[in-house]
């Protein structure tokens, strides 16, 4: 019976060996990890993974500090954090450095747009220093985890904008997020509109996420004048965000009020601009009205926003978009902010007409008495002066050609330049044409003089209302039917694609150049 005995208390005491074991491994799962390293590894690799056990950590030092962890040496020898919050600090730690820049961004999206290079840029005389964009800005607070529970008991997800859409042909920027990053984007748009500050985040996300987010936002909105560009975020040690705060301009304060004068302002161009016949008319009207009623002030209130430029009417480049992709959206052409460098930090816009993406800076063109310098212009035709950066490289490139050079580029006296005469371009009276019958009978001679091929040639055209009739008969292409079908008929060509390049000359006269490719 005592040997009995003995036996048992002998189980019974290993049992309580196991089991104690057991809690330990769960209280320390590197324990277990070693534990299974050692009863399933090979013995070349067991030496290996003891000394991993034996240094509590993966992490070597010199990749620690590489990375940019916000923690120095001594802080990380005393801290109490426990390796996993060691390697997620380390792995987050470019969090706290702004984030990547694709964080956020729909996998697998690609960008079509081939930057210039910078240093290849020459910014011309007359507009330079014409810039002034604010890049987002967002203001980082890491707290621990105490203050991190306190607001998790008092903060909610305010509006979550749930039910909301966004069609991606007038926001793209919405379009280029993935899942989680359109619900935040949704959450953010929800909350800016009914001012409602600050909020915790209706999903997981990253410093670097939350700034995308936040940019995709702010530039498919203009109509969100009363939302500054900057904004704070408070982070957990694991990179995660857990309050965000918007910022808001003295417009909130009496909300209503800025909106119907803002509305009324925007009502003025926009009264008249729907009622012409074409997108190409409405844009090129929007355009010259916002010349006519804005003056650059690097110094103006609010001038990242739309209100500046079309309540206050002074502004800088943010505020010439902004405003411009307001009234464009309010007349259903899609139209988007953009934004990049140009000498310094600059926006301009990019336009969907029929036939294509162009690019538009009406500020630069509110230059002298304002030009068409920088109207409905290519990626190409941009790449000596403009480069797209950030979310912006994801918007459409722009190739599009009918409404290309379609208006005549304004001399400035300024400058002490004078309009060119006919002698001045080598061609003489018999080619300068007062309708556009015997335009496009010329125009049709030419065609089957060259042939097929690359080349160009010119006609000039004599009085504004015939350049402005001509304009209308390019623009709904009836220059096809007028002679270019016939001609490619008699030449036995496929196809043709046509450039034109216009000039104004002295007696109101225009110079027509017609670059084509047949084929």
């Amino acid at each position: 019976m005592k040997q009995l005995k003995k036996i048992l208390y002998f189980l019974l005491g290993m049992l309580i060996v196991f089991y104690g074991f057991a809690i330990v491994c769960i209280l320390n799962p590197d324990i277990s990890k070693a534990v299974a390293a050692i009863l399933y590894s090979d013995p070349v690799s067991d030496t290996v993974q003891r000394v991993t056990v034996e240094t509590q950590s993966d992490i070597p030092d010199s990749d620690f500090y590489e990375n940019g962890a916000d923690i120095e040496p001594s802080d990380r020898e005393s801290s109490d954090w426990s390796p996993d919050e060691v390697q997620a600090a380390d792995r987050d730690s470019e969090v706290f450095s702004g984030g990547r820049e694709n964080e956020g961004i729909e996998e697998g999206i690609a960008s079509d747009y081939i930057p210039p290079e910078e240093s290849e840029l020459v910014i011309p005389e007359t507009v330079s220093g014409r810039n002034g964009y604010q890049q987002v800005q967002d203001e980082q607070e890491q707290i621990d985890d105490t203050d991190a529970e306190r607001l998790q008991n008092q903060l909610d997800t305010g509006y979550t904008g749930d039910g909301l859409e966004f069609n991606e042909l007038y926001y793209p920027y919405y379009a280029m997020l993935n899942e989680k990053g359109k619900h935040l984007y949704r959450q953010i748009y929800a909350n800016g509109n009914e001012l409602y500050q600050a909020f915790a985040p209706v999903e997981s996300v990253t410093a670097g996420e939350l700034r995308n987010i936040f940019s995709a936002v702010y530039n498919d909105h203009p109509e969100l004048f009363w939302m500054e560009t900057a904004y704070s975020g408070k982070y957990v040690r694991s990179g995660q965000c857990v309050e965000i705060d918007l910022r808001f301009n003295r417009t909130a304060r009496d909300l209503e009020n800025a909106k119907a004068r803002f509305e009324d302002n925007a009502e003025q161009i926009l009264s008249e601009a729907q009622n012409l016949s074409s997108d190409y008319d409405k844009e090129k009207f929007v355009h010259d009205a916002l010349i006519d009623r804005i003056t650059y002030n690097m110094g103006a209130e609010m001038n990242q926003s739309a209100y500046s430029a079309l309540v206050n009417g002074q502004t800088v480049c943010a505020g010439y978009a902004r405003a411009f992709q307001y009234l464009m959206q309010q007349l259903g052409i899609p139209c988007y902010y953009c934004t990049g460098f140009a000498g310094e930090s600059h926006a301009w816009n990019i336009i969907r007409l029929d036939d294509g993406f162009y690019n538009v800076d009406t500020t630069w063109d509110d230059t002298g008495n304002g030009t068409y310098d920088y109207f409905n212009k290519t990626d190409a035709d941009y790449a000596s002066s403009h480069i797209r950066r950030d979310l912006s490289v994801y918007l459409p490139p722009c190739n599009g050609q009918a409404y290309r050079n379609l208006e005549p580029e304004e001399v400035q006296e300024s400058e002490g330049s004078s309009l060119r005469s006919l002698a001045d371009t080598g061609l003489t009276e018999d080619q300068v044409f007062t309708d556009l019958q015997g335009y496009y009978a010329d125009c049709y001679d030419q065609m089957l003089r060259n042939g097929r091929g690359r080349y160009t040639f010119y006609n000039v055209l004599e009085g504004d209302g015939l350049v402005e009739q001509w304009y209308r008969d390019y623009q709904y292409n009836r220059f096809s039917q007028a002679y270019m079908e016939d001609a490619m008929t008699q030449i036995d060509a496929a196809s043709c694609e046509i450039t034109f390049e216009v000039e104004a000359l002295q007696g109101g006269r225009y110079l027509i150049g017609h670059e084509l490719y047949v084929r």
